[in-house]
């Protein structure tokens, strides 16, 4: 389901009006029942409305302490509650263990602290985007490297696979 599609989601300008046509636009998805995930990539997301419209520090801390931000966050809760209520319905969930150099790590944890949600909601949006992408070439880079590595039996470089999907 692509909801950007059907929903306008295009950047307001910044301020009270920002966050006012932030929450119509939130207000318009949510009627829609969307999962939560998706509520959450479009509105709040990396490439959220949010982000797009607040795009420097402290113009987001101010509207992340507006009532239109806890309005929105009242939605996505909703969201997430009439999920969980439906356990027949949810996708079932499973765990990935990822190992990455320290430096990696340490970015992400950076920017999930700067964001204020945890590295796996964060790792589950970027996760979201690059599959939202369809043909990306940073994925494809990373395929053709794993087949090469399979064929040659490489389980090792990972300066050169960081480098080949853009992470270095």
């Amino acid at each position: 389901m692509s909801v950007s599609a059907t929903v306008p989601v295009q950047a307001a300008p910044a301020g009270n009006h920002g966050a006012t046509a932030i929450l119509e636009v939130a207000e318009r998805l949510y009627a829609m029942q969307p999962e939560w995930v998706i509520f959450f990539r479009e509105v709040l997301g990396v490439d959220g409305i949010v982000r797009r419209t607040f795009r420097d520090t402290d113009s987001l801390i101010r509207f992340e302490c507006s009532p239109q931000y806890a309005r929105i966050r009242e939605m996505l809760n909703e969201l997430r509650n009439r999920q969980q209520e439906q356990p027949s319905q949810r996708v079932t969930q499973r765990v990935v263990t990822v190992r990455m150099p320290r430096a990696l790590h340490e970015t992400l944890k950076a920017e999930a602290e700067q964001r204020r949600v945890s590295i796996n909601t964060l790792c589950i949006s970027k996760l979201i985007q690059l599959l939202d992408g369809g043909k990306d070439s940073s994925m494809g880079a990373l395929q053709n490297h794993a087949a090469d590595s399979r064929e040659a039996g490489d389980h090792s470089g990972e300066a050169m696979r960081l480098k080949k999907i853009g992470l270095e």
